[in-house]
């Protein structure tokens, strides 16, 4: 089993930056993924981010260029640098992992992390 610890939202002002950060812990082979998703209030959930276990990093539209994800593999965690934050971005954040427990692989969200941009 997986436990998933998100943290690092806030009420931040526009065009100010946050960081959010999600830790894995518990019984597991290997984390296979780590993403970071939101949703919206009256919006379906969506992709924001994820990152393959070498690093590299793939984004929605809407954040590309401002949001930055990466991985400290040693660490389990998953780290979501926000820059150059926008009203649009006001959301609850998930953090979504795979992982391999015993021969399969399993999915596991964290509790969410509410992040809100208004000035």
């Amino acid at each position: 089993q997986v436990q998933l610890v998100e943290s690092g939202g806030g009420l931040v002002q526009p065009g100010t930056s946050l960081r959010l950060s999600c830790e894995a812990s518990g019984s597991f082979f290997s984390i296979n993924t780590m993403d970071w998703y939101r949703q919206a209030p009256g919006k379906q959930r969506e992709l924001v981010a994820a990152v393959t276990g070498g690093g590299r990093g793939n984004y929605a539209d809407s954040v590309k260029g401002r949001f930055t994800i990466f991985r400290d593999n040693a660490k389990n965690t998953v780290h979501l640098q926000m820059n150059s934050l926008k009203p649009e971005d006001t959301a609850v954040y998930y953090c979504y992992v795979r992982a391999t427990v015993g021969l399969n692989e399993y999915q596991y969200w964290g509790q969410g992390t509410q992040v809100t941009v208004s000035s």
